[in-house]
C-alpha cells in the first residue's frame, strides 16, 4: 500500500506568558497508507490537534518531515490541496446562510462545479434540509454539513477532528455510517475521536498519543493483542474452592463475589481440567479480551510516557503538511 500521510520527528513548542515554553509535540512519527480508517487518539493536551493543524499547514513545526500523497509540505502544498479535505475541531457556519448557499459558496471559492453542492447533501443525508438556515441544525446537522464541505472536491484523504464531539447516540451512529461508507468509496480517513468505542467499530489501524508522543501505533487487533494478558472468567457453584485448587496448580487467581479470573492461560482446557478432577465442574468460562478504552488508559493513564509492549512497524521519515477546506477552531490544542 502507498503511503497517504507519512510523518516522523515531528515537534512544536509553545511559547505562552501563563505556562512558559511547553512541548505540545515531540519527536512524533505517524503513517497513515492508502485506504484505511485510521484512529488518532489521545487524551486532551496530548497534542493531537496541534498535530493536524502542523500536518494541514496551520501552524508550522519547529522540526520533523512530513508528506501528504507523496509530496513535501507545506514547500509542495498547493500541489495536492484539491485531493484533501479536513475538518480540525468545532464547524463555523454563518447561522442566517442555508447549507445550499454555504457549499454553494464554498464550491464557488475553491473552484469546484457547483453541480456537487446537491451531491454532497445527498451524501451526507441533509439533502431535504438544505434549504434550511444552519441555525436551525442540530450539532449533528452541523457536523454532517462541515463532513459535506470537506467532500465537494471528491477528497482522496479526509481528515476529521472529533466529528462526533457533542452527539447524542443517534447522531453518533449517523456520523459512523457516513465514514464507513466514505472508506467503502475508496476514501481514506484519518479520525481523531474521544469515543473509543466508536474508532474500535471504525478504524482498522490507530496510532495513539500521550504528551506529544507516539505510544502505540498498527492494526487495531495487533495494538490490542500486545496487551492480551489470557485472562479468563470463571464461574463455578463454590468459588473459594476453586480458588484454592487453581492457586495449588500454580494458576494466577483473583476472586469477586460470584467469579475468579485467571491470568496467564493460553489453553482453557487447563482451567476446566485442573476443576473437573477435583469434582468442582465449571459453569462459564469466557475469555476477557482488553478493548481499545482498556489499553488507551492503561498508555495515556497520568499523561505518562508508557514504553508500549508490542510495536507494529515504525513511521518512516518524511514531511508533509496540508489543507484547503478546513474548519479551524479559535483555541491551539496541544
Amino acid at each position: 500500500m502507498s503511503a497517504v500521510i507519512e510523518i516522523a520527528g515531528l515537534r512544536k513548542t509553545f511559547h505562552t506568558v501563563r505556562q512558559g515554553r511547553r512541548v505540545a509535540v515531540d519527536d512524533f512519527d505517524m503513517l497513515v497508507e492508502a485506504g484505511q480508517v485510521h484512529g488518532f487518539l489521545g487524551p486532551n493536551g496530548s497534542g493531537k490537534t496541534t498535530t493536524l493543524r502542523a500536518l494541514l499547514g496551520l501552524v508550522r513545526p519547529d522540526s520533523g518531515w512530513m508528506h501528504v500523497l507523496g509530496v513535501r509540505s507545506p514547500e509542495r502544498l498547493p500541489e495536492v490541496a484539491g485531493r484533501v479535505g479536513a475538518i480540525v475541531e468545532s464547524p463555523q457556519f454563518f447561522g442566517n446562510f442555508t447549507a445550499h448557499r454555504t457549499l454553494r459558496l464554498l464550491a464557488l471559492a475553491g473552484g469546484v462545479p457547483t453541480s456537487r453542492v446537491d451531491e454532497v447533501l445527498e451524501q451526507v443525508g441533509l439533502r431535504d434540509r438544505g434549504h434550511e438556515r444552519v441555525k436551525g441544525y442540530s450539532l449533528g446537522m452541523k457536523q454532517r454539513l462541515a463532513v459535506a464541505s470537506a467532500l465537494l472536491k471528491r477528497p482522496e484523504l479526509l481528515i476529521l477532528d472529533e466529528p462526533a464531539n457533542g452527539l447524542d447516540p443517534a447522531g453518533i451512529r449517523e456520523m459512523r455510517d457516513l465514514t464507513r461508507s466514505l472508506a467503502a468509496a475508496g476514501v481514506t480517513v484519518l479520525l481523531s475521536s474521544h469515543i473509543l468505542a466508536e474508532i474500535q467499530l471504525i478504524c482498522d489501524h490507530v496510532t495513539i498519543v500521550s504528551r506529544g508522543r507516539r505510544v502505540a501505533y498498527g492494526r487495531v487487533d495487533e495494538v490490542l493483542a500486545g496487551f492480551d494478558q489470557h485472562q479468563w472468567q470463571v464461574r463455578v457453584a463454590d468459588v473459594a474452592q476453586a480458588e484454592q485448587m487453581l492457586g495449588r496448580a500454580g494458576l494466577s487467581v483473583t476472586t469477586a463475589p460470584d467469579h475468579l479470573v485467571v491470568t496467564g492461560v493460553v489453553d482453557p482446557e487447563v482451567i476446566s481440567r485442573t476443576l473437573g478432577e477435583q469434582g468442582l465442574w465449571v459453569r462459564e468460562l469466557v475469555p476477557l479480551r482488553p478493548d481499545l478504552e482498556s489499553v488507551f488508559l492503561e498508555l495515556t493513564g497520568g499523561h505518562e510516557h508508557v514504553a508500549v509492549p508490542r510495536q507494529v512497524d515504525g513511521a518512516p521519515p518524511n514531511d508533509g503538511v496540508i489543507d484547503l477546506d478546513v474548519r479551524e477552531s479559535r483555541e491551539v490544542d496541544a
